[in-house]
């Protein structure tokens, strides 16, 4: 599989600068970081979430688990982690488990941990289990644009 229509197109919409990395098939955020050289902090994880109000996104370091208490207050609702059901349903282009932290591609509100806004460089997968895109932390805050951003990780 290669990157999805739908986060290809959203890309060069918002005219990203990005690079596809390939990578040995991985579902381990870990096992990915370590074949690809890079940090876990800078290898950013989407977490999908149930809130009262509907779906959003959560991207955060591969390092770190969401803070569920955390984003209730932020939010202000409850929040809890979608079902892989829900997940599949929504991101229909990706592979199983490696939902893309570009939210916004599939009409989602995303929120970002504030450990990756300071980031050099940024990797994430790209719908599938194979190909990790990178860009600089400057084109990945420009490509989360307008979407909040707050401490909401925690580490393993």
């Amino acid at each position: 599989m290669s990157i999805p229509m739908t986060l290809r197109e959203y890309l060069r919409a918002c005219d990203i600068d990005y690079e596809e990395l390939e990578h040995p098939r991985e579902v381990s955020t870990s096992r990915i970081a370590e074949k690809a050289h890079i940090t876990g902090d800078q290898l950013a994880k989407a977490v999908m979430l149930h809130c009262d109000s509907g779906y959003r996104v959560a991207v955060l370091p591969s390092t770190c688990d969401a803070d569920l208490d955390s984003l209730s207050k932020l939010f202000n609702e409850n929040v809890e982690l979608a079902s892989e059901e829900e997940i599949i349903r929504r991101f229909s282009d990706c592979d199983p488990g490696a939902t893309t932290p570009v939210g916004q591609a599939y009409g989602l509100q995303v929120y970002v941990d504030d450990m990756l806004r300071y980031q050099p460089d940024i990797y994430f997968e790209a719908g599938d289990h194979e190909t990790l895109l990178h860009m600089s932390g400057t084109e990945f805050n420009r490509l989360m644009g307008d979407s909040p951003h707050g401490q909401f990780s925690r580490h393993h």
